[in-house]
C-alpha cells in the first residue's frame, strides 16, 4: 500500500520537475535580454536599489511599463536582493515559479479527474509547451508566471471550498485571485 501512494504521488511530479528543468537548462547560461530586461530590471533604478523600504512602496503604487503588478516588482526586488545582476538566478526564479505550476496544475488535474498518470501527461505537456518558453525565459515576463501561480493556487483552494464550504475557504480563494491580479 505506502508503495502504491509513493509511486503516485511521487515519481509522477519527479518525472515533471526532471522534464522541466531538462527542457529549460540552457537557462543556466543565458543571460538578460535587450527587449524591456532594462526596463524592468537592469536598467530600473527602483529595482537596482533591491528590497528596501521605499522599493517596497514603489512596487504598489507604480505603473511602470504601463502596467500594475506589485508582486511582479517585488519578485524583481527579491531576486535582485538575493542575486544582483546575475542573470542565472533570476531566470532560476522564473524556472522554479514554473516548475511549482507545474506541480500545482498536476495536483489540480489529479484532485479534478482522479487520475494520475493522466493528469502528468497533461502536466508535461503544459511543462514544455512552447507557448511558456517566454514566460520562463525572459525575465521580464515574470508577471506571466507569478499569475499563473496563483490562477492555479485558486483553483486547487476552490476545490477546496467546493468540497467542505466557509466563509474561511472562500475568503482565501478570493486572497489567491487578487493575487493573481497583483
Amino acid at each position: 500500500m505506502a508503495l502504491k501512494v509513493l509511486r503516485h504521488n511521487w515519481v509522477p511530479s519527479a518525472l515533471l520537475v526532471m522534464l522541466t528543468l531538462g527542457a529549460y537548462s540552457r537557462l543556466a547560461t543565458s543571460s538578460f535580454v535587450s527587449v524591456d530586461d532594462p526596463a524592468y530590471v537592469t536598467q530600473n533604478p527602483h529595482v537596482l536599489d533591491g528590497l528596501n523600504v521605499e522599493s517596497f512602496r514603489w512596487a504598489f503604487t507604480t505603473f511602470h511599463s504601463a502596467n500594475w503588478h506589485p508582486l511582479t516588482w517585488l519578485s524583481h526586488l527579491v531576486d535582485m536582493q538575493i542575486y544582483g545582476l546575475n542573470p542565472i538566478g533570476h531566470h532560476a526564479t522564473s524556472l522554479f515559479l514554473h516548475i511549482g505550476n507545474v506541480l500545482l496544475l498536476l495536483a489540480l488535474l489529479r484532485r479534478m479527474t482522479g487520475k494520475t498518470w493522466a493528469s502528468a501527461v497533461a502536466a508535461g505537456l503544459f511543462a514544455v509547451h512552447p507557448l511558456h518558453i517566454e514566460s520562463v525565459a525572459w525575465v521580464a515576463e515574470r508577471k506571466d508566471v507569478l499569475s499563473t501561480f496563483f490562477f492555479l493556487s485558486a483553483l486547487i483552494a476552490y476545490t477546496n471550498y467546493v468540497r467542505t464550504p466557509s466563509r474561511l475557504r472562500y475568503g482565501y480563494v478570493f486572497a489567491l485571485l487578487l493575487f493573481g491580479l497583483a
